[in-house]
């Protein structure tokens, strides 16, 4: 799954309200990265790289396998396959989204 395709998949999954109230980035380091503004009605997402409250640093491979339901959140976490920085409530409230 390239970054586009991340970033529409991410964009459908979030939708017009996420109920996320916050701003959230995944950084896929030189892939680039998916900027989700969950404070705008409607809810926007692109491929800015600016800060959010909340990044999740993740590759694009992985990414796309917890798009697609192939990698569970928590055990990705727990085996370091992601980093959260910034408020972790977020990330919390980002799995009923993802």
């Amino acid at each position: 799954m390239d970054l586009v395709a991340c970033t529409e998949a991410i964009r459908v999954k979030v939708g017009d309200d996420s109920g996320l109230n916050a701003t959230l980035k995944f950084d896929c380091g030189s892939d680039g990265a998916v900027f989700v503004d969950a404070l705008a009605a409607p809810n926007t997402v692109g491929n800015e790289n600016k800060e959010a409250g909340c990044t999740i640093s993740i590759s694009l491979d992985n990414l796309g396998a917890l798009l697609k339901g192939e990698l569970n959140p928590m055990n990705a976490f727990m085996m370091g396959k992601f980093k959260v920085s910034g408020d972790m409530s977020v990330a919390m409230r980002l799995q009923k989204v993802v």
